[in-house]
Parts: structure tokens; C-alpha cells; sequence
């Protein structure tokens, strides 16, 4: 499956200098997409995301630096400084998560940076962003979460704010920091000149908060956690079947109405108790417990078909077998199989979104060992020739 492709961003070169996943997860959008992404790591270990993940092999690291070159750079030396220098210069995009302030430490802040490549663009992932009292401090995405807003109304009312299961808060700040990046290379059209990306983890999770904030301000109204119930939005929940569970979202009137045909209760849509939305909201616990009664009584395939049948959102909850076996998801690719020099043949997400005319795509399997393009990358780039680079070897820089 990995063939030549000229992505979206084919042109662009990216240096990550980022590790772990916030900066890294930004370098493998952007990689997807077609840019030349080059991450630095330090000599040695390299990044700690070679070793994560769960089960007996940690995979991880082949989602998050496919399509990716591995050069390394010591950046506590003055020599591994002047190769990220040196690279920045040649860049469109720099991405680093580190702790605000290390890169100005290192001789490698936005100053230093756009004076030897004023067209570069700087994406600063960090816990609380570039300024701020906060600043200072040290951020993973879990504490982004919390500050956020988001752990808060994860989980059942209960019990503990819950974890989503994902590092959601990495993602989006991530995510937000790739969009920046696309946003300041159309304004670097306009202007000649590049710009820094200050995407902070709290924030980024702030930005998918819907209207949490104004309904305090305006009304005290305060989200709680809610499990797997929308409060005042029913029906939308996970129903149990004879042998599973079922999500149906069959919210808005008339999809309600499909509902109760489906069930065989078509009075149902026109009793006041459910008539309309807020009265279904209002009524919402019998509600879902009316509705468990029926799909209780079912198997999953006999409530799904009958979701189908009616046109009614709802769907099986996956986990990755069932990822793995659906015909949509192998229809579309979301699915790729990626052929890695340490695993084998690996099944990972493909790229996304979907291009009509500039596909993204895993051209590349993640880099198997510290620095292996160091020759290619140092050499093309910096031109650097073998014993320069044995050189820097022996000093510890590379």
C-alpha cells in the first residue's frame, strides 16, 4: 500500500524537535499530508515513543513517525544546536513541545530562528502555552484535560472524573497546531513571512467545550458528568441488547417517530410525555428504560436492522477486531497495512482526511533506529560529508 505519492504538501519540509506526543502527532498530520518531515531525537534512546504503547510490542511509534526521516542531534550541545539551526533555515515548518523557554535555552528561539529563515513557521505545543503566570509550568495532556474542562464531565456522575482512553488533549492541541501551521503558510503567501503557533494543551481542549462557559456566565449553569446519557437529549444512549450493547441517537422528532415504528409503538410519538423534544428530555430516564425493555428482548444484528430499515443513527460500539473486519472501514481504507522493518506487516489508521485530487498516504514506515538518515539528511541538507559526520559522532553531537 505504500506507493509514491505527491501529497497536499509535497514541497513542504518539516523539523520536528518535538518527543512523546503532542509535537510528534503534529509532525505525522503534517507527514500524511505530504510534507518532508525530518525529526531530530537524541542521540542514543532517541524519543521515549519507541517504547510505548500497550500489549507485548509497543506499535505506538509506527503510527506516530510513519513518513518520517530520523536524523539525531544532541540539543544540550552547542554542536547539535548548530545542526537544528541548520536545518530550521532550510524549513517551512518547525514544530518543538518542549517546556517553554528550552528552545530560547538552546540558541534556538523564534528570535534566532526567523533571523536566519524569516519565512519559517513555528509551532509551539506546550502545557500552558508561551505566556501567561502559567507558563512556567510543566504540562502533560491529562492536566490540559482537567484545566480544560474536559475531565470534569467525562465519566458517570457517581464516580472520579474519568480518562477518555486516548491522549485526547495531546491530539487537539496537535491537531489545532497542524492548522495554525496550513492558516500561516497561506498568510506566508501574502506576507513573505512566517509566524509561531502557539498552541497551548488547555486551550485546545477549551476550544471543544460547545458552550460550557457562556451557560455559566450567563445562566450558573454548571456540566456535570452524565455516563453515557446527553442530559435533555433523548433518546441518545447505549442500550443493552441479549448479547451486547447498542448506541441509537433518535433525538430529533421525527427520527423519534421512526423509533416507535420500529418498536411497534408508534403511539409513543404522540404521547405527551414524548411528544417533542424538552418533553422527552424531561422524561428521559423511563424513556431509555422503555427502550432497553425492547432491544433487551433483542440480539444486536435484530436491533441494528431494524435501525437500518427505519433509517435511524445508531451503530455497534467497535473495538479493533471489529474495526479490523468491517467491510466500510475496508472499503474507504480507513485501515492501512503498512510493511514496518521491525514488526512485519502492521494494521494501522490510514491518512485522513481523504483528498479528491492530492491524496495523503503512508509512504514511509517509522523510522526503525536513531539517526539512519543521518548521511542522507545531513548530506543533501548541510552537506556534510562522512567524516564530518563521523566527527560529530565522536563528539557526542549526532
Amino acid at each position: 500500500m505504500m506507493e509514491e505519492q505527491q501529497g497536499a504538501l509535497h514541497g513542504i519540509r518539516v523539523v520536528e524537535l518535538g518527543q512523546l506526543i503532542a509535537g510528534p502527532f503534529c509532525g505525522q498530520l503534517l507527514g500524511d499530508m505530504g510534507a518532508e518531515v525530518i525529526k531530530i531525537e537524541p542521540p542514543g534512546a532517541g524519543d521515549p515513543m519507541r517504547n510505548w504503547g500497550r500489549g507485548e510490542q509497543k506499535l505506538w511509534w509506527e503510527v506516530v513517525s510513519r513518513n518520517k526521516k530520523a536524523v539525531s542531534a544532541n540539543l544540550r550541545m552547542p554542536e547539535g544546536q548548530e545542526l537544528a539551526r541548520k536545518l530550521a533555515a532550510t524549513a517551512d515548518i518547525l514544530i518543538e513541545n518542549f517546556k517553554p523557554g528550552t528552545m530560547e535555552k538552546w540558541g534556538l528561539g523564534p528570535d534566532v530562528l526567523h533571523a536566519l529563515n524569516p519565512r519559517l513557521i513555528i509551532v509551539r505545543v506546550s502545557g500552558y502555552g508561551q505566556s501567561g503566570p502559567y507558563s512556567g509550568r510543566a504540562g502533560f495532556g491529562g492536566i490540559g484535560e482537567a484545566m480544560g474542562g474536559w475531565r470534569h464531565i467525562v465519566g458517570d456522575p457517581d464516580r472520579p472524573p474519568s480518562r477518555m482512553g486516548v491522549s485526547i488533549g495531546d491530539s487537539l492541541a496537535a491537531t489545532y497546531g497542524c492548522m495554525g501551521a496550513l492558516a500561516a503558510l497561506h498568510a506566508r503567501e501574502r506576507t513573505g513571512r512566517g509566524q509561531v503557533i502557539d498552541s497551548a494543551l488547555y486551550e485546545a481542549v477549551l476550544q471543544v467545550m460547545e458552550s460550557l462557559v457562556p451557560e455559566y456566565q450567563k445562566s450558573g449553569y454548571i456540566r456535570e458528568r452524565s455516563g453515557s446519557v446527553l442530559p435533555g437529549i433523548a433518546p441518545s444512549n447505549v442500550y443493552k441488547c441479549g448479547d451486547g450493547d447498542y448506541l441509537i441517537g433518535a433525538n430529533q422528532d421525527a427520527v423519534f417517530a421512526r423509533l416507535c415504528q420500529a418498536m411497534g409503538r408508534p403511539e409513543l410519538a404522540t404521547d405527551p410525555r414524548y411528544v417533542d423534544h424538552v418533553s422527552r428530555g424531561r422524561h428521559q430516564t423511563e424513556l431509555d428504560a422503555l427502550i432497553e425493555a425492547w432491544t433487551s428482548a433483542r440480539s444486536v444484528d435484530e436491533v441494528e436492522a431494524a435501525m437500518i430499515a427505519h433509517s435511524i443513527p445508531a451503530g455497534r460500539i467497535y473495538r479493533a477486531p471489529e474495526m479490523i473486519a468491517d467491510p466500510h472501514f475496508a472499503a474507504r481504507e480507513a485501515l492501512v497495512e503498512v510493511d514496518t522493518p521491525r514488526w512485519g506487516k502492521v494494521t494501522m489508521q490510514n491518512s485522513f482526511p481523504k483528498f479528491s485530487e492530492t491524496p495523503g498516504g503512508v509512504r514511509t514506515p517509522a523510522p526503525e533506529r536513531v539517526g539512519q538518515d543521518n548521511a542522507e539528511v545531513y548530506g543533501r541538507l548541510l552537506g556534510l560529508d562522512a567524516a564530518a559526520l563521523a566527527a560529530l559522532e565522536a563528539q557526542g553531537a549526532i
